[in-house]
């Protein structure tokens, strides 16, 4: 198990936040076409900026960690990519286009942890 830790460890968190970051924007969207009183708490921006940080925390652990194991650019590459789009979307008014480029970096994001992994396995 704790093999298993080590090499998970960092990807796996930042997985984990990925998803997390997904089931919130997706959540958000849904609820705000049904309720549309949730909107002040779940557009606060400090819930964002607090994501963001935590992703790009994970973010240069996990595949700093993994461009030190295994040398590959890719990983970091596709990674920085995703977290570049999360941090634009930050920039946007609120609405579709702030989710769907909010969504896609977290996609590409979670593909450079994945990326990562599979690299240093």
């Amino acid at each position: 198990m704790t093999q298993v830790w080590k090499k998970w460890r960092w990807d796996g968190l930042g997985l984990s936040i990925a998803g997390l970051c997904l089931v919130h924007c997706l959540v958000t969207m849904f609820l705000l076409a049904f309720l549309a009183s949730a909107s002040g708490v779940l557009f606060n921006s400090i819930i964002h900026e607090a994501g963001l940080l935590l992703a790009i925390l994970f973010g240069v652990l996990a595949l700093g960690k993994g461009f030190w194991d295994h040398g590959l650019f890719t990983p970091a590459i596709v990674g920085a990519a995703g977290i570049g789009m999360m941090a634009g979307a930050l920039t946007l008014p609120h609405g579709l286009m702030e989710i769907v480029w909010t969504v896609l970096g977290v996609i590409c994001l979670a593909l450079g942890h994945f990326l990562n992994h599979r690299a240093s396995a």
